[in-house]
């Protein structure tokens, strides 16, 4: 790490923190309002159920635009001005959202709020990529990922809480002041981490060539678009979880309980990984998590088809705890095997990675969402297919890769 970074930023604990709380507002923005999703469209005039996932949706999109947007920038004015650019952004989406008078106006609020945060987001891998590698930087992210897993398991109940006391809208007042936390904390504690003699001039022509580096690179590029097809799995679930667990389990307001056990499942894994990724490395570790998560969704899926889409609820659960907890091991070495071979060009690397990745998962997990029939039978088919890719990809990516002697990490 950094001299500078040891001696006037915050210590480790604190900068897992502040990471966390900025990529969080994600999570936040997306799973505050997932209590609301009803009465939002009933408010703003929606007719079709299926269509209030498009709240959801529009963060993803305009997270997948913003981040080719913030690393490049980031790489040439700095990691801090390109972060206060996103947060700008995130503040008028929030604003647009509160005062929506129709549903149009809604989606695009939620539009320029994932296009915001996908500054804080997306450069927060670049910043974290200056400092740390290889199994350190899994390491940091696995637990970045254990402390903002705390957004997840809270933040619907707190929606809940929201609506007992106050409007929709209350909910993205919250968003708002939670983005002026992080802004004020990241503002004052963190020191830039790109040295002027390090940045690069914004230019077409270096964007294009970076980003033909990075989709040159077979484990970059393999592990981006797997990274992509496993968020798919878990972009789906967040789409059609309100309808899934208030109206065809009738949970109703136990839906953040339910919601919250299944995101305690990714928070208690990403923190194992940060235990054993050190000790035995990222490739063991994706390995057996993604061959455990196909045998999963292959067995539930037999158990829907079976069923016609409505299996008990206590087995519905019991498969999805162990499938979350094996995205949990999943997300942030993907992410940081991707990263590996790209720290000469973090930035616009950082970029490519999270955009393309959004991106693949967007229409993935679009489709399997807007194909929620008032059964689990399309979540279920859907995973099951998600994991199969996600496997072909690992092993196209690592095709032809020198491993070590120790087994663990390829030669990149």
């Amino acid at each position: 790490m950094p001299a500078e970074h040891t001696a006037s930023g915050p210590r480790m604990g604190e900068f897992v923190a502040m990471m966390a709380l900025m990529t969080s507002l994600v999570a936040m923005s997306i799973d505050l309002m997932l209590p609301a999703l009803v009465e939002i469209g009933a408010d703003l005039g929606v007719h079709h159920e299926n269509a209030n996932q498009l709240v959801v949706t529009m963060v993803f999109l305009g997270l997948a635009i913003g981040q080719l947007l913030y690393g490049p920038l980031s790489d040439s004015i700095g990691r801090k001005p390109a972060i206060y650019l996103g947060f700008a952004v995130f503040f008028a989406g929030s604003l647009l959202a509160i005062f929506a008078v129709n549903f149009p106006m809604m989606l695009a609020g939620r539009l320029l709020q994932g296009l915001g945060v996908a500054g804080p987001r997306g450069v927060s891998m670049a910043l974290i990529r200056d400092q740390f590698a290889g199994r350190a930087m899994a390491r940091i992210m696995s637990f970045i990922m254990a402390v903002f897993i705390i957004v997840p398991i809270v933040a619907p109940a707190l929606g809940q809480l929201i609506l007992l006391i106050a409007a929709w809208r209350a909910i993205f007042v919250i968003l708002f002041l939670l983005g002026v936390i992080a802004l004020i904390w990241f503002g004052l504690r963190q020191p830039e981490t790109l040295p002027a003699e390090r940045r690069a001039p914004l230019s077409v022509a270096r964007i294009g060539g970076a980003l033909r580096e990075v989709l040159s690179h077979r484990i970059a590029l393999g592990y981006t678009l797997m990274a992509g097809v496993v968020a798919a799995v878990l972009q789906s679930y967040l789409s059609s979880a309100q309808q899934i667990f208030q109206i065809q389990y009738g949970l109703g307001p136990l839906f953040p309980l339910f919601f919250a056990i299944n995101a305690l499942a990714i928070g208690l894994a990403s923190f194992t990984n940060g235990r054993l990724v050190m000790r035995y490395g990222m490739r063991p570790l994706l390995h057996i998590a993604l061959r455990v998560l196909v045998g999963l969704a292959l067995v539930f899926a037999g158990v829907a088809l079976a069923t016609g889409g409505q299996p008990p609820l206590w087995a519905f659960m019991a498969y999805l705890v162990p499938c979350f907890f094996c995205l949990g091991i999943l997300f942030g070495n993907m992410n940081a095997m991707a990263m590996e071979p790209l720290g000469h060009i973090a930035g616009i690397g950082a970029a490519v990675v999270g955009s393309l990745s959004t991106l693949v998962a967007i229409p993935l997990g679009a489709i399997i969402g807007q194909a929620y029939n008032g059964t689990v039978t399309p979540l279920a088919v859907g995973f099951a297919a998600l994991a199969l890719g996600a496997l072909g990809l690992m092993r196209w990516a690592e095709r032809g890769q020198v491993v070590v002697a120790t087994g663990t990490e390829p030669l990149v």
